[in-house]
Formats: C-alpha cells, structure tokens, sequence
C-alpha cells in the first residue's frame, strides 16, 4: 500500500462557510480536470469520503473540514505515486483558492 498524501490548507472561513465551498469541490476539480472521474462522495458532517479514478487508476481518500483549517488525506496507487508531488501541489492551489476569504 502506498503512503498517503497528506494536505493541510488553512482558512478564516470557520467550518460552514469553508463546507459550503467545498461540497461542489470534487465535482467542479473533475470538471476541470477531464482524466479525474469522480466514483463516490460521501459526505457525512464534516468529512467526505471519495473514491476517484484518473488514467486506469483508483485513488481513494478524505476530506475533514475544521474551523481553520480542511486536511484532505488521499492514497494513490503505485502508478500515481510519480506524480504525488504534483498533485499535492494542484490540490493545495486549488483548495486556497477554494478557501479564499472574498
């Protein structure tokens, strides 16, 4: 099994606001990443379980939003692994963008 990804990005939004951002999330990610397909969210709370797939590929994790601060968790198969660095990169752009105080 492969380590986890693990991302921290902190916010001023306390919890509703950062969750009523993020809910369309994963959604609006695979829209804007055509190979991301989306296979399951669950939300439950504060935290949404997920399983996508992206080039043959599965990848499962979770998203927990606090009062400062979301920490998405995501295992990614060996095959993705190469680009872990990559995707931990986008996802942590993308959630501050997400998660920016307007």
């Amino acid at each position: 099994m492969s380590k986890p990804i693990v991302v921290s990005i902190p916010h001023t939004l306390g919890k509703d606001e950062a969750l009523r951002r993020l809910k369309p999330g994963l959604s609006g990610a695979a829209k804007a990443f055509p190979v991301l397909k989306v296979d399951e969210e669950i939300w439950s709370g504060d935290r949404m379980i997920f399983r996508v797939h992206a080039l043959g590929q599965a990848a499962a994790g979770t998203v927990d939003v606090a009062d400062d601060h979301v920490r998405l968790e995501v295992t990614l198969p060996w095959l993705l692994q190469k680009f872990a660095e990559v995707a931990q990169a986008t996802i942590r752009a993308r959630g501050k963008l997400l998660l920016e105080k307007k």
